[in-house]
């Protein structure tokens, strides 16, 4: 086993098995991007083979400090399959995450293949059917969350799960750009922000992901949700929690967490 297998195994393990792992960081080489997609990928094809269904793209690192942080100068980008899509209110088991935090996004759904070349802002446009409010909530397989850019790349870009509101909005007269969030943990407020801290517009880390996508041959497809990146900061969850993230003209979504097991 290549060491690109050996740490796709690791990560799968720490998954199947809830218990997060030791970094891998230290089985690829050092920096390498291009390493840590791959096994992206390994595990990615591992988890369709096993008949996970895949229903869209994240997007991570929109925050120009993070990225300064973790010492890059672009987002990246994981998998969303169907078994981590959360109903809106709908109650979450703790034994499904691992270390999870949670943030508040725009999500994009496409009612068009995006698969032309170097497809442009208006392409983009185009495919897009609408916009909800979102929460991603990542968790890491790797303890302790020490992570490296290689890490949370390899370990698809530290996903976990997502809810998406109910109530679609199309673009059509939505300032995605200056639009305010809020989350609130039990009605106190725990975060907030606005539309510029992804990318400058989540439009804009949208089309990152829509080049991206088209030059690594897996292009978005027609019904494809795009968590398009952090609208402010994460926010630690606990058993029992229950938040509200509210965005200016998309409205509001809400995650509820189960008691400890």
């Amino acid at each position: 086993m290549n060491h690109l297998e050996t740490a796709a195994q690791q990560l799968r393990q720490a998954h199947e098995q809830g218990r997060a792992c030791p970094p891998v960081r230290s089985l690829l080489p050092a920096g390498d991007l291009t390493a840590a997609y791959q096994v992206q990928d390994i595990n990615t094809r591992h988890w369709l083979e096993q008949g996970r269904r895949l229903t869209g793209r994240k997007i991570g690192l929109t925050s120009l400090a993070v990225q300064r942080q973790l010492g890059v100068d672009q987002p990246d980008f994981g998998m969303l399959f169907a078994d981590m899509a959360v109903a809106d209110g709908e109650e979450i088991a703790p034994s499904r995450l691992l270390q999870p935090r949670i943030e508040a996004e725009v999500a994009l759904v496409l009612d068009h293949d995006l698969d032309c070349e170097q497809p442009t802002m208006t392409d983009l446009l185009g495919c897009i059917g609408y916009a909800l409010p979102a929460f991603e909530i990542v968790g890491s397989r790797i303890q302790n969350w020490d992570i490296s850019i290689v890490d949370t790349i390899a370990d698809n870009a530290s996903s976990g799960l997502y809810v998406l509101g109910g109530t679609p909005r199309k673009l059509a007269g939505l300032d995605l750009q200056l639009c305010g969030m809020v989350i609130e943990r039990r009605g106190e407020p725990v975060a907030t922000g606005a539309g510029q801290a992804c990318l400058g517009h989540p439009l804009t880390a949208a089309l990152w992901l829509a080049r991206k996508m088209v030059a690594v041959g897996m292009p978005l497809r027609a019904g494809d949700t795009l968590l398009s990146g952090a609208l402010g900061p994460m926010v630690p969850v606990t058993p029992g929690d229950v938040f509200e993230a509210r965005i200016n003209g998309l409205g509001a979504v809400t995650a509820v967490f189960g008691a400890e097991e």
